[in-house]
């Protein structure tokens, strides 16, 4: 029997590689990410342990080329079963005075504008019955983190509207919040910190599979 789509946008490292990674047992990987070298050794490891993979290297902020890729996967598919949406541009730590005009747009572009055409094109790939998946890691209102804090936030504040509109209708949106791992971003903004004491993507990844592909929670 041929395995569901799972969409997986920001594949090529961190968190994203290594979900894509661990759901290949289950799915058949649509890879999104602008490194095709990342995404290449994504292909080897789902291939050594029997999955298969479509890579798509592109930006999600583009919105002709994802338009594009999500109808090639309706007509492939027939649709997705899971989006798992893991891009996010990390603009550097810096005081919220000292933001340049160039950090500010690439990151509102990416973790904030994209959302307007990724949330329409993938709703309408996934269906009811199908399931969105979102980490909210925005470390809101902490110093130095104005510039992703507050453009993640938006993502997630979108991301969590949606979810309140779909709950009774679908699709499933989940928002879900990963403990924390060692990885380039989180390298970036907490240069000193003990990495040995952290988890590492994949095990990061196995924490969160079951939110991800586990059934709704009910009250």
């Amino acid at each position: 029997m041929t395995k569901p789509a799972a969409l997986i946008t920001g594949a090529s490292r961190g968190l994203g590689f290594a979900l894509a990674e661990a759901l290949s047992d289950q799915y058949h990987i649509v890879a999104v990410a602008r490194t095709v070298g990342g995404l290449e050794d994504l292909d080897d490891r789902i291939q050594a342990r029997g999955g298969e993979a479509t890579l798509a290297p592109m930006d999600v902020t583009n919105r002709d080329a994802m338009a594009h890729l999500c109808r090639s996967v309706h007509d492939r598919w027939g649709g997705a079963a899971l989006w798992v949406h893991t891009a996010v541009h990390t603009g550097p730590l810096t005081p919220a005075d000292h933001i340049t005009e160039k950090d500010w747009a690439k990151s509102v572009e990416t973790n904030v504008t994209a959302m307007g055409h990724l949330v329409p094109y993938v709703s309408a790939l996934i269906g009811r019955e199908g399931r969105a998946v979102f980490f909210d890691d925005a470390q809101g209102g902490q110093k130095f983190f104005g510039l992703y804090g507050s453009t993640k936030a938006a993502q997630i504040a979108l991301a969590r509207s949606w979810a309140a509109e779909s709950d009774k209708t679908g699709p499933d949106v989940r928002i879900l919040t990963p403990e924390a791992f060692s990885g380039a971003t989180r390298a970036r903004f907490y240069p000193g910190e003990d990495r040995e004491a952290l988890l590492s993507p994949q095990e990061a990844a196995e924490r969160l599979l079951p939110q991800i592909t586990g059934p709704r929670a009910t009250e």
